[in-house]
């Protein structure tokens, strides 16, 4: 069977969702012979948002300075694959089919029924991978949480990163910041370097009580390193000196914070980098599905020259206030009518979404997610998006929103923005024909 078949059968056997606790996760590793043991030195990341962000800056940094990287993240936009870059020849590329499945085999056979969620059984399918093919790190996403994420049976990592930190999965995590904060800070182990990136201060108050009873080295945001822009150029500054670089690749006044999170996270890992392999690492950060306009493939056919069109998989309202003043600040540049095509989870916050956009865009068009059987009901969400105040209609596809859009006729640039989920993000690089490599 290929990867996609496999996961198949195993969704069909396991129940799916989270089931946080890391003994399952535990027993079939040690079946495994421990392969989180002989992996290489670990960046682990956890947060709210941004740490799929943090960790591509990661990647191009270390990249950038010649070292070799595996990369664990979820979850994926387009196809399996995406959860697991080996590192090669400086290079990091997806696990092929026969190298992942073979890996998800091993492990569904070491496992051999026994109770046991999909995610924790493809959190040691990386553990496996990661053992067996040669690099110099490993940077590796939590899934959900933090102190229970099956990645947490990781004991000795080079490095802590911990992400902003919002209201999100409140049902597995708590109700408030410093609750979800404390489940976060459960990565740090004793005597490891803890980054944390910008916070609220109620998490940092947190994180820093978890890191000093771990008796954890601790670089804060804004108190051990800063960073901002000037002249249009990114500045970082720590105890290491002053970086002048470029704006990062990646879209918003946001990625400056991930890029400083991770410059400080390379440099407590001790590995040198000169400034020109900063330089280069600013300019070929790639994080598909953050903010990212698509310039070719299917929908931007049908769509046509007049309309610029952007995807962003921020799902909760922290996310949601970042990608409307992402859009504030380039109606500044270029002010542009904007439609949202949006889907959400049932397991999100629409409102809270919703009333970041308000006076932001100027119509919504609700869909059904394709790749996920969690959507909400595209007439219901178009209902909660007009209770926001905003001007919402509900189409059956994400097909048939576009197909509104192109018989709009409009001769005036516009502008499009698919948000929502990473779920439909996916949806739409698939549509469209450019799933991340």
């Amino acid at each position: 069977m290929n990867v996609e078949e496999l996961i198949n059968s195993l969704l069909a056997i396991h129940p799916k969702g989270f089931d946080l606790s890391l003994g399952r996760v535990t027993r079939l590793l040690k079946l495994l012979d421990d392969p989180q043991k002989k992996i290489p030195p670990v960046i682990h990341v956890a947060g709210t948002n941004g740490k799929g962000s943090t960790i591509a800056f990661c990647r191009a940094i270390l990249e950038a300075s010649g070292h070799k990287v595996h990369v664990h993240t979820s979850p994926h936009l387009v196809n399996w694959h995406e959860r697991y870059r080996l590192g090669k020849d400086g290079g990091g590329q997806l696990a092929s089919d026969v190298v992942l499945a073979d890996a998800i085999s091993r492990v569904a056979d070491a496992n051999a029924g026994q109770p046991i969620t999909v995610f924790e059984i493809l959190s040691a399918v990386m553990f496996v991978l990661f053992s067996e093919h040669p690099a110099d790190f490993c940077l590796v996403e939590v899934g959900l949480g933090g102190r229970f994420d099956a990645t947490n049976i990781l004991e000795n990592p080079a490095v802590c990163a911990i992400t902003p930190i919002a209201l999100d999965h409140q049902a597995f995590l708590g109700d408030t910041i410093a609750k979800i904060a404390f489940e976060k800070a459960g990565i740090i182990k004793p005597g490891t370097k803890v980054v944390i990136g910008p916070q609220q201060d109620d998490a940092r108050e947190v994180i820093e009580a978890k890191a000093e009873e771990c008796k954890a080295q601790i670089f804060i945001a804004g108190q051990d390193f800063d960073y901002y822009e000037q002249s249009g150029r990114f500045i970082y500054q720590d105890g290491g000196g002053l970086l002048d670089l470029p704006m990062p690749q990646l879209v918003g006044e946001h990625q400056l914070g991930n890029a400083a999170t991770a410059i400080a996270t390379i440099r407590a890992t001790g590995v040198k980098v000169s400034n020109e392999q900063f330089e280069t690492a600013m300019k070929q950060v790639s994080w598909p599905g953050r903010m990212g306009r698509l310039k070719t493939g299917a929908i931007v056919d049908r769509l046509g020259e007049n309309w610029e069109i952007w995807v962003d998989g921020g799902h909760n309202p922290a996310a949601a206030r970042v990608i409307a003043q992402e859009l504030i600040r380039q109606n500044k540049q270029n002010n542009l009518p904007t439609t949202m095509i949006c889907g959400m989870l049932n397991t999100k916050e629409p409102k809270g979404y919703f009333e970041a956009f308000n006076s932001v865009v100027d119509k919504i068009i609700t869909v059904p997610i394709q790749s996920s059987d969690a959507g909400i009901n595209a007439a219901n969400l178009a209902e909660i998006a007009n209770q926001s105040g905003l001007n919402s209609i509900a189409a059956n596809s994400l097909s048939e929103a576009v197909d509104m859009l192109v018989k709009t006729e409009q001769k005036s640039q516009q502008r499009i923005l698919f948000a929502g989920s990473l779920y439909l993000v996916g949806d739409v690089l698939k549509e469209n024909g450019t799933p991340p490599v």
